[in-house]
C-alpha cells in the first residue's frame, strides 16, 4: 500500500448524536469542526448540524482543512414497495457527496430496524425472511449499479438493531450481491458488539470493504448490556461505546491487514459517546494519539 492513501477522520457523532440529538445539543457545529481539525484529522461524515447544500458546506469544511468522507443513507428495499423513490432519494445523496467530493456513500437496510427505540432490546431486530433478503439484494445491487455510475462506492454498513448484524447476514449480504457493485463499510464496534471477531471480517472481506468506522467498546459493560438485553440506545447511554485504545479490541492485527492490502479509503474514529460525560475532544486526542502510535505505517497526517 501508498503510505499516502489512507487518511483519518472522525465522526461528528462524537460531539453529537444524530439518533438522540439531545446529546451534544448545544455543542455548535463550528465547535465540532474546530476540535476536529485541533486534534490533527483531515476528514469527517456528515451529521445532522451540517449544512444541507454543497455551496454551503463545502466552504465550511474547507476553513477547517477537512474533507466530507461519506454519509449515512438509510435504505427501506425490503419494506418500501416504491423502488423508484428509494431509487430517486438516492440519487439525490449521491450527487450531493459528488459535489462534496467524497466517494462513498454508507447504506444502512433500516426496514424495521430497533437501532433508534429505546424501549426496544436488541433482541428484538428484524430477522428477514428468504422473499425480503431477494427484495434487499436486488435493491442493493441496483443501488450499487447507480453509485457505480457516478463514480462512486456503496457500502453497506451493517448495524446493531439492523437486519444485517449478524456474521450469517453479513456473509448472505456479500456473498449474494454483486462484488463490483456493492461494498461494505466494516465497522469494528458494531462487529465486536455483534459478538463477531472483527479481524475474521476484515481477513474474509478486505477486497470489498471501502470504508473503515474504527470504534472500541468497553468491555465490562458490554458484558452488562448484553446480559441486560438493552435497547441499542440504551447501551450508548450506558457508555458501551469508546474511541480507539480506550476499549477492548486489540487494532494492530486489523491495521496490518490493510496495511499489507490495496486498502485505499478513509478510517473514521467514531463513538457514540454523551458528551456530557465523555469529553469529545479529548477522546478525540486519545485516539489520535493511539492511531499515531500504533498505525504509522499505514496513515498519513
Amino acid at each position: 500500500m501508498k503510505h499516502s492513501q489512507v487518511k483519518i477522520g472522525i465522526a461528528p457523532i462524537n460531539w453529537c448524536n444524530d439518533d438522540m440529538p439531545e446529546l451534544g445539543e448545544n455543542i455548535t457545529l463550528e465547535q465540532c469542526l474546530s476540535e476536529m481539525q485541533a486534534a490533527g484529522y483531515k476528514g469527517t461524515e456528515f451529521g445532522h448540524k451540517f449544512l444541507s447544500t454543497a455551496a454551503k458546506l463545502r466552504p465550511l469544511l474547507d476553513t477547517y482543512d477537512l474533507s466530507l468522507t461519506a454519509m449515512w443513507h438509510s435504505t427501506y428495499f425490503v419494506d418500501n414497495s416504491d423502488f423508484e423513490q428509494e431509487m430517486a432519494q438516492l440519487q439525490q445523496r449521491i450527487e450531493f457527496l459528488i459535489e462534496m467530493g467524497a466517494k462513498v456513500i454508507n447504506l444502512a437496510e433500516c426496514s424495521r430496524t430497533v437501532h433508534s427505540k429505546k424501549d426496544i432490546p436488541l433482541s428484538q431486530k428484524p430477522i428477514f425472511s428468504s422473499q425480503e433478503w431477494d427484495r434487499l439484494i436486488h435493491g442493493l445491487n441496483k443501488a450499487g449499479e447507480l453509485c457505480n455510475q457516478f463514480g462512486m462506492k456503496a457500502a453497506v454498513h451493517h448495524h446493531m438493531g439492523t437486519g444485517i448484524q449478524s456474521l450469517d447476514e453479513i456473509d448472505r449480504l456479500m456473498e449474494n450481491t454483486d462484488s463490483n457493485a456493492v461494498f461494505l463499510c466494516a465497522d469494528t464496534g458494531h462487529l465486536t458488539f455483534a459478538g463477531i471477531d472483527p479481524l475474521l471480517v476484515f481477513e474474509k472481506y478486505i477486497d470489498r470493504i471501502v470504508h473503515v468506522h474504527l470504534k472500541d467498546l468497553r468491555g465490562s459493560v458490554l458484558k452488562k448490556v448484553r446480559a441486560k438485553d438493552c435497547s441499542f440506545l440504551e447501551a450508548v447511554l450506558s457508555h458501551v461505546f469508546t474511541v480507539p485504545g480506550d476499549g477492548m479490541i486489540d487494532f494492530k492485527p486489523i491495521f496490518e491487514i490493510l496495511a499489507s492490502s490495496a486498502y485505499e479509503g478513509w478510517m473514521i474514529v467514531e463513538a457514540e459517546q454523551d458528551p456530557a460525560w465523555a469529553n469529545p475532544f479529548q477522546y478525540a486526542q486519545t485516539a489520535r494519539d493511539y492511531l499515531n502510535n500504533n498505525c504509522k505505517q499505514l496513515i498519513t497526517r
